[in-house]
């Protein structure tokens, strides 16, 4: 053994050749502090070792490197900025350490190499895949840009036009593609790999790979006449800007570094980067995105757990077909869970499997699937008029008519069908849990599983724990949601649960501004143009619908009177009363008509106008920071007595749950990311400002007493 640590281990193979496994305590390779300084040590044992003649890096786990320990980053990047700098410079020599070793090097990739993964991969001179492997630089995700080197190797060897696009996008990339542009030398299969990856240096050592020239490219200028390099970095700004716009600064930043890198050699723009690379990670932007991968990998920790007490879910059942049901029966098929869709009409079977069969229909069409995969899909879902059919389902969930009198009839006589340890989940957006299992004999078994529109699109699951829901229950249905491939987040019951409860409050600061006057048209280009919001209000509540917004509205109402309890008429009710739902009928703040690819496209009507006018008179101007101000505080406030109230666990859950559930703009993190970035005490003094407005504009004593200690709510 030429070096060991816990962390990497390196020994002498045949013909002279050392093999560097990453070989880290746990299920995959990634790069913490100790596997840099670890890879460090092993490389300067193996300068020190004067019979090495060449190098294979190989992995031990089932992923070669999933890329960086992103759990350090946020502390790393608290640091200031030499101290980050040297850091940065530092970690970059160790990856030129291994580039510049006196002998060929090759990577065996197996699985994952992402990140720190990829960068690794492209020190050495020749790289081979197993069929398996999935290579990118996803740092853009993060609101970051490769640190090790990634922006300046990966041109190097790919050329510059297929760099950003891998760069900038952030997508892993399959071996046939990464083999396409070069940026691998060979895909074998996993049986194959180590023999395949050892020939190659041999080929190599015998002078028939130019394994010297290699390296020089990589540590030379990029190789690109001037007009050419002009065209393609002008193109390539609009289009990066295009998709990222001015909220997402990382794309755009490494579209500049490999600019201002071109003319330069390895050391140079290395500097580029690692400048670069400090100045995004100083920003809100990154740490808004870390702090999303780090809840998801929280979240999803606790989904994990939860299995461990889940009971296994082989077979589904859903009621009520219709677009909900179809999407339900889609997703639990799609991912391998068989599902009865049963309903009392064939009509809204046909629609449910309709449904299903559009979904996949456009996934073969794109070619993310096969016509067998469509049909296997397919035959996994049985529709049934029969209870008959559900006797043996694990789980059952209801997905009828938002009614509580309809809900609680079908609950009544699903129990009677299925099995005694059968679950039985409701899906429902607003319905007390609590109220629904009075209908139940076994109400232990029961909870809310509350799907959003569009299913197989919307990546969250709110699970509804009720005060009689065994802990088996929902863990169970945690665990199913997370089969189904969706992100599941505990709640507790009350009014509108969580998701919807801190939406209706939003709405109700939109409300407020159009009785005073605003133009709706102008709220929503400020809360999507500058808030960042996929939609603004009014066009969200066309997409939802005016019908469905006036229902849960006057629920929100009940259930929190003394905030949410209207006095009057609001613009929902005005365009509810005047048939104009949206979207479903054409017509809502917006008129729809249908694009040319068959997509909505909306309009400004008129009417909507003349509406709204004759209820609260001329429109008014407002300035766009009292706009966002005036929707978003009582979306906050009320998601912060969520987390009081123990409604959601935690602030990270919170964020999931607005970020996958409602689209709340990622670059902004979430809720409680947002008041600790703008601090505790500013967020207070900004509502207090518009404490007039009454209830919803009230913050809670808890939050002044934390913005009195300075305090955050997610600690350091």
């Amino acid at each position: 053994m030429i070096y060991q640590s816990p962390t990497i281990q390196v020994e002498l193979l045949e013909d002279n050749i050392a093999k560097l496994c990453f070989n880290a305590p746990g299920s995959v390779n990634k790069f913490d502090r100790e596997t840099l300084a670890s890879l460090d040590a092993a490389l300067d044992s193996i300068k020190q070792n004067a019979s090495i003649q060449a190098l294979v890096l190989t992995s031990a786990k089932s992923t070669f490197i999933v890329g960086a320990d992103i759990t350090e980053f946020l502390g790393l990047f608290k640091q200031d900025d030499a101290t980050l700098l040297t850091w940065v410079e530092q970690a970059n020599a160790v990856f030129n350490k291994l580039e510049d070793l006196p002998f060929p090097t090759i990577s065996a990739i197996n699985g994952f190499a992402l990140g720190g993964g990829c960068e690794t991969i492209l020190a050495t001179d020749f790289r081979v895949a197993d069929t398996n492997a999935r290579i990118g630089l996803p740092e853009t995700k993060l609101g970051l840009i490769p640190g090790f080197g990634g922006t300046v190797r990966l041109p190097r060897v790919i050329g510059a036009d297929n760099a950003l696009e891998w760069i900038t996008t952030g997508k892993e990339q399959r071996p046939d593609d990464a083999l396409q542009v070069g940026a691998i030398d060979a895909v074998v299969e996993p049986e194959n790999l180590l023999a395949a990856a050892l020939q190659m240096l041999k080929d190599a050592l015998a002078e028939k790979l130019d394994w010297q020239a290699r390296r020089k490219r990589k540590q030379s200028p990029l190789a690109l006449p001037k007009l050419e390099a002009m065209m393609s970095f002008t193109t390539a700004k609009g289009m990066v800007y295009a998709v990222a716009g001015k909220h997402y600064p990382a794309p755009m930043a490494a579209v500049s570094v490999v600019e201002q890198a071109a003319t330069l050699d390895r050391a140079g723009a290395l500097k580029v980067e690692n400048l670069a690379f400090i100045k995004l990670a100083k920003t809100e932007v990154a740490t808004a995105l870390i702090g999303i991968f780090l809840n998801d990998q929280f979240v999803k920790g606790k989904a994990k757990k939860a299995g461990k007490l889940a009971k296994d879910v082989n077979s589904a059942a859903v009621l009520g077909a219709g677009i909900m049901g179809g999407g339900i029966a889609y997703q639990s098929a799609s991912k391998g869970t068989p599902i009865v869709m049963k309903d009392i009409a064939q009509p809204a079977l046909e629609l449910g499997l309709n449904e299903a069969a559009k979904i996949l229909a456009t996934q073969v069409a794109r070619g993310r699937s096969t016509p067998e995969k469509m049909a296997k899909v397919l035959n996994n879902i049985t529709p049934s008029l029969d209870y008959a059919a559900i006797k043996h389902s694990d789980i059952v969930v209801e997905a009828v008519v938002e009614h509580p009198k309809v809900k609680a009839t079908v609950l009544a006589e699903v129990e009677d069908y299925v099995a005694e340890d059968a679950i039985i989940a409701s899906n429902t957006s607003t319905i007390s849990i609590n109220l629904l299992a009075k209908s139940l004999k076994k109400p232990e078994r029961f909870c809310g599983m509350h799907f959003f529109n569009p299913v197989h699109k919307m990546p969250l699951v709110e699970i509804i724990r009720g005060e009689h829901s065994s802990e088996e229950t929902i863990a169970s249905v945690v665990a199913y949601a997370s089969k189904m491939g969706k992100t599941p987040i505990v709640v507790n019951d009350c009014p509108g649960f969580f998701v919807n409860r801190v939406l209706f409050p939003y709405f109700a600061g939109f409300n407020g501004l159009l009785a005073d006057g605003a133009d709706f048209a102008a709220v929503d280009k400020v809360m999507e143009k500058q808030f960042g919001w996929p939609m603004g209000p009014a066009y969200l509540l066309d997409v939802v619908g005016l019908d469905t917004g006036h229902h849960a509205q006057a629920v929100m109402a009940e259930g929190f009177p003394d905030r949410m309890g209207k006095n009057g008429t609001d613009a929902i009710d005005i365009m509810f009363e005047n048939k104009r739902l949206g979207q479903k009928n054409s017509k809502g703040f917006y008129a729809y008509s249908v694009d040319r690819r068959g997509k909505p496209k909306k309009d400004i009507d008129a009417t909507s106008y003349q509406l709204l006018g004759a209820a609260f008179g001329e429109l008014k101007a407002f300035e766009a920071d009292d706009i966002i101000a005036r929707c978003m505080i009582p979306m906050i406030i009320e998601t912060v007595r969520c987390l009081e109230e123990g409604i959601i666990a935690s602030p990270a859950e919170g964020d999931m749950g607005l970020v996958y559930g409602l689209g709340f703009p990622p670059f902004r993190g979430g809720v409680f990311r947002y008041i600790d970035t703008m601090g505790v005490a500013n967020f207070v003094a900004l509502a207090d400002k518009y404490a007039h407005l009454g209830g919803l504009y009230q913050v809670t004593d808890a939050m002044r007493e934390l913005a009195a200690n300075n305090g955050s709510y997610y600690q350091a």
